[in-house]
């Protein structure tokens, strides 16, 4: 109990200050699938007895380890935020009945499988190779208990092959590895802990020296860990950009003899002082020449989702604006405008943090 606390306060606890980290590079925006296989680590589950053939004893069920799989469908909001519906199955061989004073040996398969429904967050650690997620997850699992317990040298056995479904919670750390060249593919890697919560109960046929009768036992909360390999894919992820393509917006002419660059820094829009001076220096510059005006545009890397910088070019060419304005350019004079990721001043793919492509040109015209 104390472990599944831990790792859901974990979970919830990391997710807002990880906000500032959101994908930017690899965001998922529409619809995805996705699918996983991998080894399930279960831990003993606790058994009470609701019948007499068992005794007074405290017992604990032993499982090998086993296979867990599982598929998915989900929605990415482009922010990092994704929210899905996962169905899964787990399969492990029942080894022993811990039972005081003497163990019960076990034979027999349990099966779960059930519908999952999570919320997911994707991190940005820097590399356009590989991205973090965190989640966290609720739904319904059945359990089916199929095997006997069976007394050595005794004469008690209990046979069961019985479903029972209960509410089950899961957290999820997982890291997926986008493949070069094929926009919306992803490997993944996952390590999951679930807990199908404590209740549910099974029953048999008990057979002991007074005879055979029904029995029933109740299972208490099964905690797995799993490790998954998978891959996911998003149906609308962006193309990678193909340098022959045509501009979708015309750049301006360049006019290298009257043209300021201004850099900014990672996703921001405020100015150094540096940025500052060399504003001063325009604005100062646009008295002595023939002005008529004074285009100041806005770019980003590629970094973020075409959306996303699209508006944080703009808010860096209104900055520049506003420092013009301040050092005596008249406002009426300046024309602003945002192109985003397009008009690189270094050619880079997707994803990549280029200095020199968050910039703002100021051109007097």
């Amino acid at each position: 109990m104390r472990t599944r606390i831990a790792l859901l306060a974990a979970t919830f606890l990391t997710a807002p200050f990880a906000a500032p980290l959101v994908a930017h590079a690899q965001p998922i925006q529409g619809v995805y699938i996705g699918a996983a296989a991998g080894y399930d680590l279960p831990q003993n589950t606790k058994i009470t007895p609701l019948s007499n053939g068992f005794g007074a004893a405290h017992l604990h069920l032993e499982k090998d380890g086993g296979i867990n799989g599982l598929g998915s469908i989900g929605y990415g909001f482009g922010n990092g935020l994704r929210l899905e519906l996962e169905g899964d199955f787990f399969r492990n061989k029942m080894d022993e009945l811990a039972r005081t004073p003497f163990p019960t040996a076990a034979s027999g398969h349990v099966n779960r499988y059930g519908v999952m429904a999570n919320a997911l967050f994707d991190l940005d650690i820097g590399s356009p190779y590989i991205f973090p997620y965190l989640g966290v997850g609720g739904g319904y699992m059945w359990t089916r208990l199929n095997g006997s317990f069976t007394e050595p040298g005794g004469p008690f056995q209990f046979s069961t092959d019985d479903t029972e479904g209960r509410f089950a919670v899961q957290g999820i750390f997982g890291l997926s590895f986008p493949i070069p060249h094929m926009p919306g593919l992803s490997i993944t890697a996952d390590y999951r802990f679930t807990d199908i919560t404590a209740g549910a109960k099974f029953s048999g046929t008990e057979t002991t020296a007074a005879g055979t009768s029904t029995g029933r036992i109740k299972l208490g909360a099964q905690y797995d860990h799993s490790f998954l390999l998978g891959v996911r894919y998003a149906f609308y992820a962006p193309p990678p950009p193909v340098p022959a393509a045509p501009a979708p917006v015309a750049a301006p002419a360049p006019t290298p003899a009257r043209s300021y660059l201004v850099f900014f820094d990672w996703d921001k829009a405020t100015l150094t002082d540096r940025a500052r001076q060399i504003i001063r220096q325009a604005a100062e510059n646009s008295t002595h020449v023939q002005t008529t005006r004074i285009e100041v545009n806005g770019y980003t890397d590629t970094s973020g989702t075409p959306q996303y910088n699209m508006g944080l070019s703009l808010r860096r060419a209104n900055a520049v604006a506003a420092e013009l304005v301040r050092d005596g350019v008249p406002r009426n004079e300046i024309s602003i405008q945002g192109f985003g990721e397009t008009h690189l001043l270094v050619p880079t793919g997707p994803g990549v943090r280029e200095p020199q492509n968050r910039r703002v040109e100021i051109i007097l015209r």
